[in-house]
């Protein structure tokens, strides 16, 4: 472990105001024995050439473009498919790595003998300033819980290849990386985070997540069409979905002092 490849999967779509700092964050930090794969899904901005500057004085940076618009869920399909570390990590073209990201997650792993943790992280806003909000999750997260909320952000996971082999990603739009937490928990049981923010979460105004009904129909569909359950037993599950999101979750998000 102590020189493992870790590959950073990275979907990106005009992500021009965002892309360079997020490279950034990655060649910041103190583990350097990474490969990040970025797939873009069609930008109409600059963004390609953003990242291809980048890779030009870096090659652990590998670019590849979408021949037509698919959605994150290819995008990550299609990085993950390139990917050639022993560990699997997700950053998207608008978050961020604090420095000792990768280097405290693998520590943890070999510390815990697990295949698998995320973290903490905290939030800013679009133009990067700080919201003063970190979120946390369950110290013993259990399938259960997981089931009903994604405490697990997508820019803090990461696995082990060797044990889990690549972990198919949905080409749904919304919702993929929640389908493969619980993949992963299903053979875990339990998943231990690194209890400390170690990422940084751009909340956009213009994306998915900022539309509370849209968010609702990927997690309805996430019950259909990942748990296989009937239409009237998703509706009912959703009872406790929106329980858990609107009593329980917010005893996770804390304020930065």
């Amino acid at each position: 472990m102590e020189n493992s490849l870790v590959s950073i999967i990275t979907p990106s779509f005009n992500s021009v105001k965002f892309i360079a700092e997020t490279i950034r964050s990655v060649q910041n930090q103190t583990y350097q024995n990474w490969e990040m794969i970025i797939v873009d899904d069609c930008s109409i901005d600059e963004t390609s050439s953003i990242i291809e500057d980048f890779m030009a004085n870096d090659n652990r940076i590998h670019f590849f473009q979408l021949d037509k618009n698919s959605g994150a869920g290819i995008a990550r399909e299609t990085a993950l498919s390139k990917a050639q570390g022993d560990y699997i990590a997700f950053l998207d073209a608008d978050d961020l790595w604090k420095p000792l990201k990768l280097e405290k997650q693998l520590q943890f792993l070999k510390d815990n003998k697990v295949p698998f943790t995320f973290s903490f992280y905290d939030c800013i806003d679009e133009a990067g300033n700080s919201l003063n909000k970190k979120v946390e999750a369950p110290i013993n997260l259990s399938y259960r819980q997981l089931f009903f909320c994604n405490y697990v952000g997508n820019l803090t996971g990461i696995y082990d290849r060797n044990y889990f082999g690549k972990i198919a990603i949905s080409s749904t739009r919304k919702r993929q990386d929640w389908m493969m937490w619980l993949t992963i928990l299903k053979k875990m049981k339990k998943a231990k985070p690194v209890p400390e923010s170690l990422a940084i979460y751009r909340i956009r105004d213009n994306s998915l997540s900022a539309s509370k009904i849209d968010l609702l129909k990927h997690n309805f569909a996430v019950y259909r069409s990942y748990h296989g359950f009937s239409y009237v037993s998703s509706m009912f599950i959703m009872i406790g979905f929106l329980f858990t999101q609107l009593i329980i979750k917010p005893r996770y998000i804390k304020k930065i002092i």
